[in-house]
C-alpha cells in the first residue's frame, strides 16, 4: 500500500514538472486544453452534459476531448492518468462514485490540474477545485409534495433508486421521504436500485409487480428509470393505473408528460452546470483561484400544467 502511494506521489510530481514546462519550441505557451470525463455516455442526459461542456470550451477557445468512464471507476482512473499524461490543463468531471472517485481528483489537483465537478459530487470538500451540483434534495421535496397531492395522501408505491455510490441517489431519496414519510396512508412496498439505467428499471419493476401487483405509483431517481418503469407498466397492462414520477428533465420524459404518460419530473439544468465548469476552468487559466467549493443549481418541478415552459434539459428560450 505504501509503495502504491509513493508511486502516485512520484507520478504527480513528474506530471507537475511536465506541465510547468509546457511550452512550444519557440518558447510560447501551448494552448490550454480541457478534458471532459463523464460517468457514462449510455444516458442521453450525460451525453448532453458532455456536449454542452465541449461546446463551451470551444467557444472559449480551448481544445477539449470527452472521456466515457462507462460507470467504471477503474476506467475513470485510466482516463485521468491519460488526460494528465497528454497535457490536459483542466478536467471537467462527472464522477462515477462519490467515494471511489476522490483519489482521481486528488491526484489531478496534486499535479496542478484543476478539477471542476459537474452534477455529481465527490465526498471531499477539499479535493475538487469546485463542484457545481443540482440541488437534488430540494428538487425532490417539490416532487414529493406533488406526489402526495396527486395520490390524495394514500396508496402503495415503489421507489427505484439510482446508483448506490452516487450521492445524488440518496439526496433525491432523502428529499422525497422528508415529505412523503409524514403521510401514513402512503406505504412504500418496495425500494430497489436500478443504477439509473432504463433497461434495469424495467426489469426491476417487472419483478416487483409479480409480488406487488396493486401499486399506485412509482418514484424513480432519474428519468431513464422512469421510462423503464413506464415500459414495465405498459407490458403489465397497468400504465393507465399507476402514476410514474421521474427526475432529470430528459427529452423523452418531457414529451411523456405532455402526453399524460409520466406525471412529473425535476428539471435539472445540465447546460448551466457544464458552462459554469468550463467558465471556471477558463478563469483558472487566467489566474483566478477563489472558487466556491460547492455551487448549487436549482431544480424546477415540471408537470403537465407548466410543461409548455420547458424543453428537454431546460426551459424554452
Amino acid at each position: 500500500m505504501k509503495l502504491r502511494k509513493a508511486h502516485h506521489i512520484l507520478y504527480c510530481l513528474i506530471l507537475a514538472l511536465a506541465f510547468a514546462g509546457c511550452k512550444s519550441k519557440d518558447g510560447t505557451e501551448e494552448p490550454k486544453k480541457m478534458a471532459i470525463v463523464v460517468s457514462t455516455l449510455n444516458n442521453p442526459w450525460f451525453v448532453f452534459l458532455a456536449e454542452r461542456a465541449q461546446a463551451k470550451a470551444k467557444e472559449l477557445g480551448y481544445e477539449s476531448k470527452v472521456f466515457d468512464s462507462q460507470n467504471n471507476t477503474s476506467l475513470e482512473t485510466d482516463h485521468f492518468e491519460n488526460a494528465m499524461a497528454s497535457g490536459y490543463d483542466a478536467i471537467l468531471f462527472n464522477p462515477t462514485d462519490a467515494d471511489g472517485s476522490i483519489v482521481n481528483v486528488k491526484n489531478a489537483t496534486a499535479a496542478g490540474v484543476p478539477v471542476f465537478c459537474m452534477d455529481r459530487e465527490v465526498n471531499s470538500n477539499e479535493a475538487a477545485t469546485s463542484q457545481i451540483l443540482s440541488d437534488s434534495y430540494s428538487g425532490c421535496v417539490a416532487i414529493a409534495r406533488y406526489f402526495v397531492e396527486t395520490l390524495n395522501k394514500k396508496g402503495k408505491y415503489v421507489e427505484i433508486l439510482g446508483m448506490v455510490g452516487d450521492n445524488n441517489t440518496w439526496n433525491r431519496s432523502k428529499g422525497f421521504h422528508s415529505v412523503v414519510d409524514h403521510y401514513p396512508g402512503l406505504k412504500m412496498v418496495a425500494q430497489q436500485s436500478a443504477d439509473f439505467d432504463r433497461n434495469k428499471a424495467m426489469e426491476v419493476l417487472e419483478s416487483i409487480l409479480q409480488a406487488q401487483p396493486d401499486i399506485d405509483a412509482v418514484f424513480c431517481g432519474n428519468d431513464a428509470m422512469a421510462m423503464g418503469a413506464y415500459q414495465a407498466l405498459v407490458a403489465a397492462g397497468k400504465a393507465d393505473k399507476v402514476k410514474v414520477f421521474g427526475f432529470d428533465g430528459a427529452e423523452d420524459v418531457v414529451n411523456s408528460i405532455k402526453d399524460g404518460k409520466i406525471m412529473a419530473t425535476g428539471m435539472q439544468f445540465p447546460e448551466v452546470m457544464a458552462q459554469t465548469a468550463a467558465n471556471f476552468a477558463d478563469e483558472y487559466f487566467k489566474g483566478k483561484r477563489d472558487f466556491p467549493k460547492k455551487m448549487p443549481v436549482a431544480v424546477e418541478l415540471v408537470v403537465k400544467d407548466n410543461i409548455e415552459n420547458y424543453a428537454a434539459y431546460g426551459k424554452k428560450e
